[in-house]
């Protein structure tokens, strides 16, 4: 797809300069908006009057001569799990329908501080539970290159909504692998950030301690000054760390002696044949570059998307617990005891995936089965952990597929095992709280992007987002 924007940095200083304004950038978008969603249904809701409001303000601090961020003028999409002042928040769920929130996201107030503008919300599986978006309550986000395809989840509308240029890059979150694949998928740039690098305050909680804040964006060097802006410690999330002394934009962007190692277990079985040639032939392209390449096996890796379907669903039971129709927006109408109320709220207001994911939660942590089934899944996922950190003790850079498969058909994966399969490839890096990154990488037979995925050691974000910017450089 063509790109209209370039990147954000020379955005925001058109924007400074008086070349450009922040009006016209907030024009653009929404233009693109209303000109393409219809087609792909990458957006749940449109801030029309917020952004135009937004952008006003921004361009009278410029011409006073007052500072007006980092992101002056820049606008952005956020997936619709993100807390917005003045817009509806839905999880892409029938149970928030009509939700607004009395304040805003940790990551979307550091954001707007900075003078970003946030346009419209995007769609998603609901409560983030899918790969596909085809678990929207509301409709299917189609892929930029193929309507008869999916974009991707849960992130899917974000990653379609910067694959159609409506906004020089968009939020997502990422719990399995949720900003990696639909950025594979629609053939844009998709990051996840160290576990606790980014505050989730103001999020929809999925999975707690595998849930992230993520970009996507056109390049790795707009990435890297989103997370600069977004990152660092946060007193309404306990789980956020510190962020790097250096700032994020700092980056080394060279490959030459960079050890990097390729993950035996993800060439395997189940692999495109395509898929792997394309990521075979920028592991050459980075040998011929001068990284050091060794093969490397993470032997309980084959495990970890069995680890992800007993902890995930089970953290998930407990967060949307909350939803029980006596808070929020959705209620059943028709019951006599609060007991009615809940089941009947529930029943109605949940889509089959939120169902099916909380039944399992909810068995693997019930009694007589806590030990065979969590505290089992919760054993394996530290000898992965400290599997993971062996590796990172012998290369810099973990690489490998994102995705087993390119964008598949609409409709093509409705039995729930074959959807969980297209996680294989990315659930590690949340179960281990790494940084990871997906690189459009090339194009199958079909014209349909795939993405390489690269890894890094806990809180090595600048250096991922290096050799990352590195990679993009050795396919220009």
């Amino acid at each position: 797809m063509t790109e209209v924007w370039g990147s954000i940095g020379q955005l925001v200083s058109d924007v400074q300069s008086g070349k450009k304004s922040a009006q016209e950038l907030v024009e653009l978008s929404l233009s693109r908006i209303k000109e393409f969603n219809p087609e792909y249904d990458a957006i749940i809701s449109i801030l029309e009057e917020p952004a135009r409001k937004r952008a006003v303000e921004i361009d009278e601090k410029l011409k006073k001569g007052e500072k007006a961020g980092r992101l002056a003028g820049v606008p952005f999409i956020a997936k619709d799990n993100f807390l917005v002042f003045g817009a509806e928040t839905t999880a892409a769920s029938n149970m928030l329908k009509g939700f607004v929130a009395p304040y805003q996201s940790t990551a979307i107030e550091r954001l707007e501080s900075e003078g970003a503008i946030c346009v419209a919300k995007a769609n998603l599986d609901a409560f983030a539970h899918g790969g596909s978006t085809e678990n929207s309550d509301f409709f299917i986000t189609k892929n930029p290159h193929d309507k008869t395809r999916v974009a991707g989840g849960s992130s899917g509308g974000s990653a379609a909504s910067v694959a159609l240029s409506l906004a020089p890059f968009a939020l997502g979150t990422d719990t399995g692998g949720s900003i990696r694949q639909p950025a594979s998928y629609c053939g844009v740039v998709g990051y996840k950030p160290t576990y606790g690098l980014v505050s989730r305050s103001g999020v929809v909680a999925m999975a707690s301690s595998t849930d992230c804040i993520g970009v996507f964006a056109r390049r790795s060097e707009d990435v890297a000054l989103v997370l600069d802006i977004m990152s660092g410690e946060d007193t309404l999330d306990s789980t956020t760390i510190a962020r790097d002394s250096s700032a994020y934009t700092d980056l080394e962007n060279t490959v030459k002696g960079k050890k990097v190692g390729v993950i035996s277990e993800y060439f395997g079985e189940g692999l495109d044949a395509q898929v792997k040639a394309s990521v075979d032939s920028i592991i050459e392209k980075l040998k011929l570059a001068g990284a050091e390449i060794q093969e490397v096996s993470i032997p309980s890796i084959d495990l970890a998307l069995a680890i992800y379907y007993v902890v995930v669903p089970a953290e998930l039971s407990s967060n949307l617990a909350r939803h029980d129709g006596q808070r929020y927006n959705y209620s059943a109408p028709d019951f006599k005891t609060l007991q009615e109320s809940y089941e009947q709220s529930r029943s109605q207001g949940f889509g089959a995936e939120a169902k099916r994911r909380i039944m399992m939660g909810t068995h693997v942590l019930s009694s007589g089965y806590y030990d065979a089934y969590y505290k089992k899944a919760q054993t394996v996922r530290t000898k992965l952990i400290n599997e993971f950190k062996a590796a990172f003790e012998r290369v810099d850079f973990l690489v490998g597929p994102v995705a087993p498969t390119t964008a598949f058909k609409i409709g093509a994966n409705e039995d729930p095992v074959a959807m969980y399969l297209q996680d294989i490839l990315t659930v590690a890096a949340n179960l281990v709280g790494i940084p990871a990154v997906s690189i459009p990488c090339g194009f199958d037979s079909n014209s349909l992007p795939i993405g390489f995925q690269v890894m890094a050691a806990q809180k090595d974000d600048r250096a991922l987002l290096g050799f990352s910017k590195g990679v993009e450089e050795l396919l220009i």
